[in-house]
């Protein structure tokens, strides 16, 4: 007979990782990038990166198990949200196209310290250039502009922790003539 995986979460429940594989099934049968469960005190969200993200590593999905008590208080989550609304609407506001995080993790713009950053406000860049890296459990993660035009904004600082689908970089897109 097959033992179950069993594994404890950071909040001390059990976490039934067959159970957890099943999920990932679901999500991968029915397209899902994004999925939330919960059952008693435990929640598990569980999200994937989009099949259409311009990154050059295979990320795994993010596993994400809290606790009631792990969860972050309303003031703390309604503080972040205006600054990313407000990034994201400038750039709505202004026509241009924003390149999102496919994946979370830690926001570099150079590829080492103390090199040259990949693009700088006011570069053009051309579809597929790589623009920052993300670095994602120990991976670098090679982020690369999906659209061709002209820097006109970054939106979050050098080593910045960024979550999946935060707007990166504003761009004036070039316009097929």
């Amino acid at each position: 007979m097959a033992e179950k995986k069993k594994k404890r979460s950071p909040a001390g429940e059990i976490v039934d990782l067959n159970e957890v594989e099943r999920l990932l099934d679901f999500m991968d049968a029915h397209g899902l990038e994004e999925f939330e469960y919960a059952r008693g005190d435990m929640r598990i969200r569980l999200k994937k990166p989009a099949a259409h993200t311009p990154f050059r590593h295979l990320v795994t999905p993010d596993i994400v198990i809290a606790s009631p008590s792990t969860n972050p208080g309303p003031a703390t989550a309604l503080a972040a949200a205006p600054a990313r609304e407000s990034a994201g609407e400038a750039a709505r506001s202004e026509d241009l196209h924003v390149i999102k995080s496919p994946i979370v993790g830690t926001f570099y713009e150079a590829p080492s310290p103390g090199a040259e950053a990949f693009v700088r406000v006011g570069d053009s860049v051309e579809s597929g250039q790589v623009v920052c890296i993300i670095e994602a459990m120990k991976l670098m993660n090679e982020i690369e502009s999906d659209a061709a035009g002209e820097v006109m904004r970054i939106l979050v600082e050098n080593g910045q922790p960024v979550e999946y689908g935060e707007p990166l970089f504003a761009i004036h897109p070039n316009r097929k003539k």
